[in-house]
């Protein structure tokens, strides 16, 4: 019934904007900061990450770090491409509204390696926010793009399907 609510809901769908362009501010601010600056380099974060994996009570889980130390510390430069331009992307497809479910779900990708991480800032709660607005689907991006981008989308997608399958049958 909730679940209904959220993807059906008008004034839902207004709340959802205020929290996908909070959330949208958010990733393309930070991703914005890091493509500006030009010196962003995840090296260090990474090689602290996998700091975290030893003691008594590791914050990283030593599967996280053994990716971190075997696919991304191998692949920084690639990483550092990625990382930087996917919060930019993430947050203007959530400020604009379009592919929607797309960016919030690659949003919450990357919440969820901050946290695996090692880090939680305020990670937790755009998790949480994020949640809202993926399980929302279509109606968090109807005050925005999607609104016209996705029936577009639908026409194009199965534009042959119909003519096989007529809906009149």
């Amino acid at each position: 019934m909730f679940i209904r609510f959220l993807k059906e809901n008008r004034y839902v769908s207004m709340l959802l904007t205020f929290l996908r362009l909070y959330l949208g501010w958010q990733w393309l601010h930070a991703g914005w900061g890091k493509i500006s600056d030009g010196t962003f380099n995840a090296s260090g974060f990474l090689y602290g990450a996998i700091k975290k994996m030893s003691g008594e009570h590791p914050s990283v889980q030593p599967w996280w770090g053994n990716f971190l130390k075997e696919v991304a510390i191998p692949y920084v430069d690639l990483f550092n491409v990625i990382v930087p331009w996917g919060e930019f992307l993430v947050g203007l497809g959530l400020i604009l509204g379009i592919f929607t479910s797309f960016s919030i779900l690659m949003g919450l990708t990357m919440n969820f390696a901050y946290m695996f991480s090692g880090t939680t800032s305020t990670n937790p709660q755009m998790v949480l926010i994020g949640i809202f607005i993926l399980v929302a689907g279509v109606n968090a991006g109807k005050i925005g793009l999607d609104r016209w981008f996705i029936p577009f989308f639908r026409r194009m997608l199965f534009k042959n399907t119909e003519k096989e399958f007529p809906q009149n049958i």
